[in-house]
């Protein structure tokens, strides 16, 4: 038997100590350190090592890298995200609050995924994942192999046994060692389990993904050092009472962070959105005041976003200013240039701002619209639903030329606005066949004027 020995770890990074600290010196997080028993070898990797090949070290010019190709998942969006596809011998980390449709996501991505998959659940029985298959799709399912399993060791040898080209962990927390003497979900055996599955997916070259859960404050459940040792980790994000859920990438060692995949969770499981704009701008019959439309872009992807405002009299002596989805110190930022460029009378009004459809926008070309949509409910004037609008607004006023105005253009004319107005500071925009009609200024007073006049 190998000898253990105990050694005390942060909850919340990590850190590994020798004693009990109050205080973690890395993310100086109090009363965070836990004791667990650690052995100093692994039997785990003994099982699925034999036929991997000896670590050496090679030159950089000598290594082939023309047969590394993506593997399609068959899901616009996760491939999307992804940044292409899956990299072979990535480990792939996912997490979620509960009851978003992590487990929904990952067996589907198992089901249709075109090749042979082990999907591994230490929450559910075999019957259970049966019946939530059978809800999603009717169709034959020769190449997914579930396994209800928590031991690693066990995992491993059906995982040779099986010989998978995607590996599925739902969820990372349920996972034992027997080289740990800790219970599942500790500092330890995460970190331990992750490690394992991490040296398994680089020297098969099957690529790995791992479902995490969500603590109360947002974060993924387990040490913080799982996110550094995982290629990429994605976000699944949305309202548990609502339809749509949002895929967002927070690292990505093969591509951008700055990707955006949309779902709708229906009775029959996640349904791609092809169009989000559909989601982000509400259809109404009647014009209202305090709704403007922005042409933003996340990743690759052009999208028109519904911006909500009102302002009304502040009822006590300091004035909010509340914003949800868009940055509250640019909100400000942009009231206090409508005061001083425009003359707007805004230092006793309650300012709420809202991005529809439940997305954050960081992107600076919204501020153009949001101005508006302030000014629209100061007012109490409506904005047609056939305008948009795509600049930024500088402190002295100015509009701000942005990038990619083309595609902005472009989405815009697609889903029938009938102008959209931009900086007149931007590359001159390519003539097409298009009906959509570009407006041009350098000053914001000047779009209100003709908004307004």
């Amino acid at each position: 038997m190998a000898k253990t020995k105990t050694s005390f770890f942060c909850q919340n990074c990590g850190y590994e100590s020798a004693k009990w600290l109050g205080k973690c010196p890395s993310c100086q997080e109090w009363n965070s350190f836990v004791e667990e028993v650690k052995v100093k070898e692994s039997t785990s990797r003994q099982i699925w090592q034999e036929a991997g090949a000896k670590s050496l070290p090679v030159q950089l010019d000598a290594v082939d890298g023309t047969h590394i190709m993506r593997l399609a998942t068959h899901d616009n969006e996760l491939d999307r995200v992804l940044g292409g596809g899956i990299v072979p011998g990535s480990l792939v980390l996912i997490g979620g609050e509960p009851g978003i449709g992590k487990s929904t996501l990952m067996l589907q991505l198992s089901m249709n995924a075109g090749r042979k998959t082990l999907y591994v659940s230490g929450e559910e029985s075999e019957q259970q994942i049966k019946l939530r298959a059978d809800r999603i799709s009717s169709e034959a399912k020769d190449n997914t192999w579930v396994l209800s399993e928590t031991d690693l060791d066990l995992i491993f040898q059906h995982a040779k046994t099986v010989k998978p080209e995607l590996i599925i962990i739902d969820s990372i927390q349920t996972l034992t060692s027997k080289s740990l003497e800790s219970v599942a979900g500790s500092v330890g055996q995460v970190r331990h389990c992750a490690g394992e599955l991490l040296k398994y997916a680089k020297q098969t070259h099957v690529p790995v993904f791992l479902v995490g859960h969500i603590i109360k404050d947002g974060s993924l459940a387990g040490p913080k050092v799982l996110e550094h040792m995982v290629d990429t980790v994605l976000q699944f994000e949305g309202d548990a009472r609502l339809l749509y859920r949002l895929l967002r990438t927070t690292k990505n060692r093969f591509g951008s962070t700055a990707e955006l995949g949309i779902y709708e969770m229906t009775g029959k499981g996640l349904r791609i959105v092809d169009n989000p704009s559909e989601i982000l701008i509400t259809q109404r019959d009647t014009p209202v005041s305090g709704v403007s439309i922005g042409a933003t872009i996340e990743g690759n992807r052009s999208l028109m976003i519904e911006i909500q405002a009102l302002v009304s009299a502040a009822a006590y002596g300091t004035p909010q200013r509340t914003s949800t989805g868009f940055d509250g110190k640019r909100l400000n930022m942009l009231l206090a240039v409508l005061e001083k460029r425009t003359g707007l009378k805004l230092a006793t009004q309650d300012v709420f701002v809202n991005m529809a459809g439940g997305i954050r926008v960081e992107d600076p070309a919204i501020d153009l619209a949001v101005c508006v949509a302030v000014l629209s409910s100061l007012h109490d004037i409506s904005v047609s639903d056939k305008l948009c609008f795509a600049a930024e607004v500088g402190l002295g006023g100015e509009l701000r030329a942005v990038n990619r105005i083309e595609s902005r253009i472009s989405e815009a004319d697609k889903l029938g606005f009938s102008t959209i107005y931009i900086s007149k500071y931007n590359k001159k925009p390519e003539q097409e066949n298009r009906s959509i009609e570009v407006k041009e200024f350098g000053l914001l007073p000047e779009i209100f004027g003709d908004l307004f006049s």
